[in-house]
């Protein structure tokens, strides 16, 4: 018989060091498996149906837009002779004589445009120009926007002052104006070394005002983004483990990198993925207005630019570039919200 332990007594129990049995065993609680930042994230955007539903929107264009080109039978700046102004899955006179001669011709999906080129594979490459010119364009701004930003709000002070202040006078300087005054000067200079030197005839091929486009996305999109990174640092910068980094003997760098820009990550993300549709938005205006990329080279503004003339009698011109670029642009914003709330530290819970 067991002695009755004594009130306030130091003696201990034996009974509390004796084996949990299996009915306390399934009693307690099973913490989950540590992960790491980005796998915990990736993890959270999979349970996201929009977004990855977006995601997949997403990849379904860029199939059509990079790999379709390569097996589809015309080619964007070919004109077929005969087969000018034709509607969707119709053929010309001169096609229907060989399917009548036993001969295979492939269909004109969306039909073909006043010069005889076929819409759908203009589509695909105007598609692929657009994606390109987004990407390359919000990668740019993030690299410079990031790295200007983090430094401002990081050293504040004068430092911060200074590079502030440049900020507010490139943001007076009128982009479009700075696009065709760089078109003017650099077209003949360009034009010259695409001509003359070899390896340089991509420049007549995507033409010169799409690199002015990218000229002026490196000297002047990239100011929106920096002052969003430096108001989130100059509030992380005041944050407890900023100080302990900095008593541990971190340099300035690897605090700006592994501390404050990983707090940043889903403002870094949402901020890139909007920079997408904007620029898309900025190269299909410039396109439309015809100083973006050179003729033959489609883009979706240049073809919405040809389908104004015939909008009555060929509206699905119009429509065609007009639902792509609405598909991409709200595909990469849904994105960019799957992704903020995935990644963003204050949104975990």
């Amino acid at each position: 018989m067991m002695k009755e332990k004594k009130p306030f007594s130091l003696q201990l129990d034996v009974s509390d060091f004796l084996p949990a049995d299996s009915q306390e065993k399934e009693s307690l609680v099973v913490m989950r498996k540590s992960v790491s930042f980005w796998r915990d994230g990736l993890r959270r955007f999979r349970k996201n149906k929009i977004a990855m539903t977006s995601l997949i929107v997403i990849i379904i264009i860029m199939i059509f837009a990079f790999i379709l080109p390569s097996f589809y039978p015309y080619s964007y700046e070919q004109q077929i002779r005969g087969s000018e102004n034709l509607a969707p899955m119709q053929y010309s006179q001169q096609e229907l004589e060989l399917i009548a001669q036993g001969q295979k011709v492939f269909p004109h999906i969306l039909g073909t445009d006043s010069l005889g080129r076929d819409i759908m594979i203009r589509l695909m490459i105007g598609s692929r120009v657009s994606l390109l010119v987004g990407i390359v364009a919000s990668v740019l701004v993030l690299l410079i926007g990031s790295l200007y930003g983090s430094i401002a709000g990081y050293f504040g002070g004068k430092v911060d002052m200074i590079m502030m202040r440049l900020v507010d006078i490139i943001y007076t300087v009128p982009d479009i104006l700075i696009i065709i005054l760089l078109m003017v000067t650099l077209k003949y200079p360009l034009e010259s070394l695409a001509n003359n030197v070899p390896g340089f005839d991509w420049i007549n091929t995507i033409g010169v005002g799409l690199i002015c486009i990218f000229i002026v996305f490196s000297l002047l999109y990239w100011v929106g983004m920096a002052r969003i990174i430096r108001s989130q640092i100059l509030t992380l910068k005041e944050q407890e483990f900023v100080t302990a980094a900095k008593a541990l003997g971190a340099s300035h760098g690897r605090i700006i990198r592994k501390h404050l820009l990983t707090n940043c990550m889903g403002t870094l993300i949402v901020t890139t993925t909007l920079q997408i549709p904007s620029s898309i938005f900025t190269e299909s205006f410039l396109s439309f207005i015809g100083i973006g990329v050179a003729a033959p080279m489609p883009s979706l503004g240049s073809m919405a630019s040809q389908a104004i003339g015939g909008i009555t009698s060929y509206p699905y011109r119009l429509l065609a570039p007009a639902i792509m670029i609405s598909l991409i642009i709200l595909s990469f914003n849904l994105i960019g919200d799957g992704l903020r709330d995935a990644f963003d530290p204050k949104l975990k819970n």
